[in-house]
C-alpha cells in the first residue's frame, strides 16, 4: 500500500496518480473477491441452517467491512487531494482521465472490474438478505399454526368459541 501523496499543495505526476489508483483498485478488488467468497459461505450456511458456520463468519464479515470502510477513506483523501491540486474530484475515473492512464488503460478497465463486481456484491446481499427474510417469515407462520393450532379465526361468526380461543397443537387438554 503506498502512502498517501505527500504535500497536497504541490502537483503530484501522474505515474505517482496511477500507482496510488492502482494499489487502492488492486485492494478494493482483493477485498470483494473475499467478500463474494464469505456471501456464498453465508447463504449455503443460511440454506443449510448451520448456525455455527454462520457464528465462525461473522468475525470474518466485520474485517472485511471495517476494510472496505478504510478503502473508503483513502479513497476520500485521494479525491481531497486531486481537488487541492486542481485535478477533477468528481470519482476516481476523472481524477484518471486528467492525468491520463499510461497503461493503455488497465487502470481504466480495472476500475470498470471493480464497479461490475460492487454490482454483483449488491445483488449478492440482496440474495442474502430475502433467503434471511424468507426464513423469518417461515417461522413466523410456524408460530402463527402453533399459537392458533392450525385454525384461521373466523372473520365472521360466533367469537370466543373454545376451539379457536387457544391452539390445540401443543397441549389439547389446556
Amino acid at each position: 500500500m503506498t502512502a498517501p501523496l505527500n504535500d497536497s499543495t504541490s502537483n503530484s505526476s501522474p505515474q505517482d496518480w496511477h500507482q496510488h489508483i492502482a494499489d487502492l483498485l488492486g485492494e478494493l478488488t482483493a477485498t470483494q473477491d473475499e467478500l463474494l467468497q464469505l456471501l456464498t459461505q453465508k447463504r449455503e450456511a443460511m440454506v443449510a441452517s448451520d448456525m455455527e458456520a454462520m457464528d465462525g463468519l461473522q468475525d470474518r464479515e466485520v474485517q472485511l467491512g471495517q476494510r472496505l470502510q478504510e478503502i473508503q477513506s483513502r479513497r476520500e483523501v485521494l479525491l481531497k487531494q486531486a481537488k487541492e491540486q486542481g485535478l477533477p474530484s468528481d470519482n476516481l475515473g476523472a481524477v484518471l482521465a486528467s492525468v491520463g492512464d499510461a497503461e493503455d488503460g488497465k487502470l481504466g478497465h480495472d476500475m470498470v472490474k471493480a464497479q461490475t463486481k460492487s454490482r454483483v456484491l449488491q445483488e449478492q446481499t440482496l440474495t442474502n438478505w430475502v433467503l434471511a427474510q424468507k426464513s423469518l417469515l417461515h417461522l413466523s407462520q410456524l408460530l402463527e399454526i402453533i399459537a392458533t393450532g392450525g385454525r384461521n379465526t373466523p372473520t365472521y361468526g360466533e367469537e370466543g368459541s373454545a376451539t379457536h380461543s387457544r391452539g390445540s397443537l401443543v397441549d389439547e387438554a389446556a
